[in-house]
């Protein structure tokens, strides 16, 4: 994530009498907000017929009700390939998407599941884990129509004169911060250093992506459940769209592999990009490629203390030691980060 948005403000409770009139799924006996993940509103809701989830697409990226339904439709396909998904339940009249208020809302059935990083994954189940990813992509291929030629076309990668002017303004925002904590000495320290490796660093910028394809778009442990040592369901498709996947792939496993010290666990890595690489039919010389532009975009990426200092948003802050970390690690191991998930 490296975009910049202002979220709309979100209503304090789901209008739940006139969404269960659309629904056959009774009256309401409790709704409990689901506080995970950074962008997305859920709720959990018990009604007198079950348990269902009930989500308020607030984001104004993805809240277009056309989009929705195309999200509805390519889960509802990959149901039928096997994937491990929860479409949305149809309303009385056959409709996912619920507007209500001006505002769009879905019900999917819950599914009981918890969240495991890659850290508590065997070397089996990290396997398992790419396999998933690489079915999700082949899925994608044949459920979703074929991307026109400039949808999703990649784009340029970051300049690193931009990024430049971006870590002195962000200094600058680190100093004037009164009073001042321990979270600005650690902005300040990983910007300072960030300087130095983009200075180091700046003749290797890659060029435009590789094949796109549709993607996820947002692969990360809140958005699988397990049920025991097995996916139950991949959540949150809001993020669909055409992307590289390779880097999709790379981006993942960069989120659930990392250890809080901020380097990579690369025997994890290698199980799981193996499998993906089977699944997915993807060769390593994509992989390597996708393994460059994302390193490059880390390196790049400054969305964390944007949130923080330009938004007085912390709600990620507590990413933000590992994830700089591991900016300096890969840079170090480049490497062997490479040989991961290329071998």
């Amino acid at each position: 994530m490296s975009s910049l948005r202002v979220l709309p403000p979100v209503p304090c409770a789901p209008p739940l009498g006139a969404l269960l009139r659309r629904y056959a799924a009774g009256s309401a006996v409790t709704c409990e907000p689901v506080d995970e993940g950074l962008l997305n509103r859920g709720y959990r809701l018990r009604t007198t017929r079950g348990r269902y989830f009930l989500k308020h697409h607030f984001d104004p990226e993805t809240a277009d009700p056309a989009a929705i339904v195309r999200q509805h439709r390519a889960t509802r396909r990959l149901a039928g390939l096997g994937v491990p998904v929860a479409p949305p339940l149809p309303d009385r009249d056959g409709r996912t998407v619920a507007v209500v208020g001006g505002h769009a809302y879905a019900l999917h059935p819950w599914v009981d599941g918890r969240h495991r990083h890659g850290g508590q994954l065997t070397p089996g189940q990290c396997a398992r884990l790419g396999a998933l990813l690489g079915a999700v992509h082949a899925g994608l291929e044949r459920v979703m129509p074929a991307p026109a030629r400039t949808h999703g076309a990649p784009a340029e990668s970051a300049d690193p004169a931009d990024t430049l002017a971006l870590i002195d303004e962000l200094l600058g925002r680190v100093r004037r911060h009164r009073p001042a904590d321990p979270f600005d000495a650690l902005a300040r320290r990983r910007l300072l250093e960030r300087r130095t490796l983009l200075e180091r660093h700046a003749g290797r910028r890659p060029p435009r992506g590789g094949a796109v394809g549709w993607v996820h778009g947002d692969f990360h442990p809140f958005n699988v459940l397990y049920r025991g040592s097995t996916p139950a369901a991949i959540v949150d498709w809001d993020r669909l769209g055409v992307q590289p996947r390779a880097e999709e792939a790379v981006r993942a496993a960069a989120i659930f592999f990392v250890r809080p010290s901020g380097t990579l666990d690369l025997p994890r890595v290698r199980s799981y990009a193996r499998a993906y690489r089977r699944g997915a039919g993807a060769t390593p010389a994509q992989l390597a490629a996708a393994v460059h532009r994302v390193w490059w975009e880390r390196l790049n990426d400054f969305w964390m203390l944007r949130w923080h200092y330009e938004r007085d948003d912390t709600r990620a802050d507590s990413q933000f030691p590992a994830t700089a970390a591991l900016v300096v690690w890969w840079s170090r191991e480049y490497d062997a980060v490479r040989a991961a998930f290329t071998g």
